[in-house]
């Protein structure tokens, strides 16, 4: 096993376009890290540089405790399973579970025990025979993880493995492979841009946007305490859904939060009056979850407040349903209301629905900062937080 370090790790290619500007990041021995973002973060030449398939333009790759820049593929017992599973047609699954051991010349006996001790973890037995085109898109990718693990690597690198396989497959592979993490206890790196496989199956999240690090953190705090509007949106699904308008407060000396269209406000609890009490007067944007929304008269008394807004359309997926809607009159200005409704609301109708103020984000519109330390957001967040 080994640690992973990045060390102002950069890419810059020969035509001057910037891949990776500068991360510093350290996976842990034995941690299961995802490296997550849209199409062209980045996150996959960061995974190459692991690899040793992407020079390093700046800083320092540390794994272990030996420096790895100039350290070829093949000496830095690194194994990687590629998005096109990458298996040689003409072998045998058998042939291609040990093509790694025998061309690193390792005795054949050892290379018939870990073929086999692999080909049970993975339900391979009965089809060691069997050529790639005899196998089903599962089974392929089965026999891929299966070739990467019986190399006995410090680490395992993934390259969005599952992303050819369909729906079902997906969810079934993705506990499979988290299965297998929890079973070796080796140091995983694992690239998607699907948000839900980076939630489900890593250890901790790095969060990736052209290039930079935007946050890197556990999935809960990812989800609760964004650091900012990127991944307040990324993480997540539906988006969080982003309200402007400002930080008020009254003659009482409270803090609230007032749409910039008037058409509601919100009180805040006293963690979060006491974080923004600095803020009064100035335009933020307030996050908050489809999920925390609920149809009016099932929550709970106490941290919520009623909002009336429009309905404009209704997905129902069966046993809960997503509810698009308008904020007043302003036709671009829309959130969606993710709840199990007694009964669908009709288009165009004027609901009444609960926000729940213990889990309110804010942010600054210039920046795109999060206004809130996690430190405040998790006294909010209690159970105990008044309003």
């Amino acid at each position: 096993m080994a640690q992973v370090d990045f060390r102002g790790i950069g890419k810059t290619y020969p035509n001057g376009y910037q891949a990776i500007s500068s991360a510093d990041l350290t996976f842990n021995d034995g941690e299961f890290v995802v490296l997550v973002g849209p199409s062209g973060c980045g996150k996959s030449t960061l995974l190459r540089m692991v690899a040793g398939l992407e020079d390093i333009t700046s800083g320092d790759l540390i794994i272990g405790e030996s420096v790895a820049n100039a350290l070829s593929p093949r000496d830095r017992n690194i194994a990687m399973v590629f998005q096109n599973y990458a298996l040689y047609p003409h072998m045998t699954v058998r042939d291609n579970l040990g093509f790694g051991l025998k061309h690193q010349k390792v005795q054949k006996h050892i290379i018939h025990e870990r073929i086999t001790e692999v080909a049970e973890m993975l339900e391979l037995s009965s089809i060691l025979d069997r050529k790639p085109k005899q196998l089903s898109g599962g089974q392929r990718q089965r026999v891929a993880v299966g070739r990467a693990i019986a190399r006995q690597a410090d680490v395992y690198l993934f390259d969005e493995p599952l992303s050819n396989l369909d729906a079902s497959l997906r969810v079934s592979m993705r506990a499979e492979i988290t299965r297998l993490h929890r079973r070796l206890k080796k140091t995983m790196v694992y690239v998607t841009h699907d948000q839900t496989e980076a939630m489900t199956m890593g250890d901790r999240i790095v969060v990736l946007k052209e290039g930079d690090v935007q946050q890197f953190d556990t999935p809960l705090n990812l989800y609760h305490f964004p650091a900012n509007m990127f991944v307040a949106g990324f993480i997540g699904s539906p988006a969080m859904n982003f309200i402007d308008g400002r930080i008020l407060s009254s003659s009482d000396g409270s803090i609230g939060f007032q749409c910039a269209h008037g058409t509601f406000a919100l009180p805040l609890d006293k963690a979060w009056s006491t974080a923004l009490a600095k803020d009064v007067g100035r335009s933020v944007v307030l996050g908050i979850r489809p999920e925390h929304f609920y149809e009016s008269g099932t929550h709970r008394l106490g941290r919520y407040a009623e909002v009336e807004l429009e309905v404009d359309f209704v997905e129902a997926t069966g046993s809960e349903a997503m509810v698009h809607m308008r904020i007043g009159d302003v036709s671009t200005d829309r959130v969606i209301v993710r709840d199990t409704f007694a009964d669908l609301p009709a288009i165009d109708q004027k609901l009444s629905v609960a926000i729940d103020l213990a889990h309110l984000q804010f942010f600054d519109p210039q920046t795109q900062q999060s206004l809130l330390p996690p430190e405040v957001a998790s006294v909010a967040s209690t159970k105990d937080a008044e309003v």
